[in-house]
């Protein structure tokens, strides 16, 4: 039997043991509550740390410097590989590293995060317009359209691409149906311009061109599109000021394809000297010793000045830079037939006919033969011309004029 005091000692060791085994269930409890507190913070964590990493991968990839985005993007994968954006630019990285491949896996990657994701749509179809799978790239930009249809760089790529697949009158009629929805969008009225020149309607060109450069004036890409559009219309005095322009811009400094066409513009506002000077300049510095098109034009624009130098100075360049074109031979031509040279102005003309499928070098011909005086061989020469094209008025002009010679001197 237990004494008063071993019996009050267990009595307290039993009651601590109780407290402890008290205690032991509560911790339990208050354990499972904080794990599942600490999870969830820590997930939060997760998400903001791959939210950060994707953060400076994207300002990594609008700096250029790709190794450290795709890095960057990569970290942000492993935190959380289930988000389509940075699928998105991963995508958009590895296009810019010419893994193209790549770039389809990362966008299709982002296509299971997002079936609807537009922009995974959008630029897989610019990696497969730059693996020139042209119907393809064309699927995803219609599908990118119907995602998002009130964005028009949607309809403009699906457009460009069906342009690109000479469906022309399909694409004026995609962009035409949308027009409503864009009717104040520079991009959708330059494209209806393209589709105009493409389709020889110069003066709609001109004039959706100039509506899409009001609305985007300091667009120096608009007012080029307008002035080419101008010269191919023939409206050459608003090309002329336009280019004026746009050779002032830092960005043309030096385009010596601008300044040729204004050179041409120049001669058809009967501003011949001006015209001449901007020539002699082009032809003049390194790359204008090979310039065939500059020295072509100074040919003419030198044999309608009469400067007899320099139009043989240029029909001898342009014969030595293009043999096969005949340009070169009608301007040498021209200048002896001026100069009494016939003999000598035919054998041009008839080195002329072999590299021209048009009839112009045959008339040419034709008129030298007939200054020497030999109008059944002019008659032979005008009707060939006319074989090469029927609608030649000057040819069936001067055949008439050439047969009725024959048959008087007969």
């Amino acid at each position: 039997m237990l004494s008063a005091r071993m019996r009050t000692v267990l009595g307290r060791c039993l009651g601590a043991a109780a407290v402890a085994a008290a205690w032991a269930l509560a911790g339990c409890g208050h354990g499972n509550y904080t794990q599942e507190h600490l999870s969830a913070a820590e997930e939060k964590m997760a998400i903001m740390k791959s939210a950060t990493e994707w953060e400076m991968a994207r300002q990594s990839f609008l700096t250029g410097d790709f190794d450290k985005a795709l890095k960057g993007v990569n970290r942000s994968l492993a935190i959380s590989p289930k988000v389509a954006k940075s699928h998105v630019l991963k995508g958009r990285i590895l296009m810019e590293l010419s893994d193209l491949e790549g770039a389809i896996a990362s966008f299709n990657e982002a296509l299971v995060c997002d079936e609807k994701n537009v922009e995974a749509t959008y630029h897989l179809g610019l990696v497969y317009e730059r693996m020139l799978e042209r119907d393809k790239a064309l699927a995803q930009y219609q599908k990118a359209s119907e995602l998002d249809p009130q964005a028009p760089q949607y309809v403009i790529a699906t457009a460009e691409m069906l342009i690109d697949l000479g469906r022309i009158d399909e694409a004026r009629t995609v962009v035409e149906s949308r027009t409503g929805a864009f009717a104040n969008n520079a991009g959708v009225k330059q494209t209806l311009g393209h589709i105009a020149m493409l389709q020889d309607r110069k003066d709609d060109a001109v004039s959706l061109f100039n509506q899409a450069r009001l609305l985007a004036p300091d667009d120096l890409t608009l007012i080029e599109d307008l002035t080419r559009a101008q010269v191919a219309a023939g409206k050459y005095g608003e090309a002329e000021a336009n280019l004026s322009r746009l050779m002032a811009a830092e960005a043309n400094a030096g385009r010596r394809d601008l300044k040729l066409m204004r050179a041409r513009c120049l001669v058809e506002i009967d501003r011949p000297l001006e015209a001449r000077e901007l020539i002699i300049k082009l032809t003049q510095d390194d790359e204008g010793g090979s310039d065939v098109e500059s020295w072509i034009l100074l040919g003419n624009l030198s044999y309608s000045l009469k400067d007899a130098n320099r139009t043989r100075l240029s029909a001898q360049r342009v014969i030595g830079l293009a043999p096969d074109r005949p340009e070169g031979y009608i301007l040498r031509g021209l200048q002896q037939r001026r100069q009494g040279q016939y003999d000598a102005a035919a054998e041009s003309f008839n080195e002329a006919t072999k590299h021209d499928k048009t009839g112009n070098s045959l008339v040419l011909l034709g008129l030298a033969q007939r200054d020497m005086g030999n109008m059944s061989l002019a008659a032979a020469s005008f009707r060939e011309a006319l074989n090469r094209d029927p609608s030649n008025a000057q040819a069936q002009r001067l055949l008439n004029s050439s047969v009725a010679s024959v048959s008087t001197d007969d």
